[in-house]
């Protein structure tokens, strides 16, 4: 039996991922905020685990306040570092660490598969660069590690259930012009590469975690529509993001133009490949 210890288990993906797991009767612990507190309970979980899964964020959909910037930086960053911690006192090292970090490392100026480094100079980038950065010693310490690079993940839960109730009611539209990219991924198709790197003991390094159709926002916003019978004539105004989300705007106004080339490359066979698939399955079935 496969042990599994998730941080940031609390969260859509990680309640997703632990579903998964226990279906396949991995055992799976959970690593809390407050077990995080004590290294020693987080040193003993690490020690018996043969993988470590680390997920542990603040929601990036919100009002970015400088004290919740503070929040989201310290909560990725500084998790990370007292995983590596405890992995570098465990006696007994976990086979495969996978982090988390998001598409939202790129500029929007470019098309970006895994080699790319045209990275944006923003506060996302910032904290997407930091947070791999400390992912990436567990490598040093010889341990396979996989980076996944999060796109907007559509599932029954997370960002689509927001969406639902006004496009439900006609009240739905595009964010500004709609032309900035929308890279997106099924939750079926993101739990099936955790899996997927679980099992191929030859994958490491970043990948990114998006389908392969690239979309705007606006062709989100019609086919979305077009799957609830709704309209979708309306727009809502950059103006109106910023004043709700502050600097958090950008992750709702940017958009990156984004492949999973490595993904593809390696074999990974993507359920749901384009938007029109994911949301007819998320939505009809």
């Amino acid at each position: 039996m496969k042990i599994v210890s998730i941080s940031g288990s609390s969260g859509f993906v990680g309640s997703n991922l632990i579903k998964m797991f226990e279906s396949m009767e991995y055992k799976v612990i959970q690593i809390s905020r407050s077990t995080l507190q004590n290294k020693i309970d987080t040193l003993n979980i690490i020690s018996q685990s043969d993988i470590v899964i680390n997920l542990a964020g603040a929601n990036i959909l919100a009002k970015w306040s400088e004290k919740y910037k503070k929040l989201l930086y310290s909560s990725r960053i500084e998790t990370t570092k007292i995983l590596m911690e405890a992995i570098k006192n465990s006696e007994k090292k976990p086979e495969l660490f996978i982090s988390a970090s998001a598409v939202g490392i790129y500029d929007n100026k470019n098309f970006h598969d895994e080699n790319s480094k045209n990275y944006a100079n923003d506060f996302l980038a910032t904290i997407c660069k930091d947070w791999e950065s400390e992912a990436l010693k567990a490598k040093e310490m010889g341990i396979r590690t996989v980076i996944f690079r999060f796109g907007i993940i559509l599932g029954n839960g997370g960002a689509l259930s927001k969406m639902l109730l006004p496009f439900s009611f006609g009240l739905g539209g595009q964010i500004g012009n709609g032309l900035q990219p929308f890279p997106f991924i099924h939750i079926e198709d993101l739990k099936n590469a955790y899996l997927f790197a679980i099992k191929d003991k030859k994958l490491d390094g970043i990948f990114n975690l998006v389908a392969p159709q690239i979309i705007t926002n606006k062709e989100f916003t019609k086919t979305l529509g077009t799957t609830l019978h709704r309209p979708t004539f309306l727009s809502v105004p950059e103006f109106a993001i910023k004043i709700l989300f502050g600097d958090g705007a950008t992750v709702l106004t940017n958009g990156q133009k984004v492949t999973p080339k490595r993904l593809l490359d390696s074999g990974f066979d993507f359920r749901f490949k384009t938007i029109k698939e994911t949301l007819d399955n998320l939505i009809n079935k």
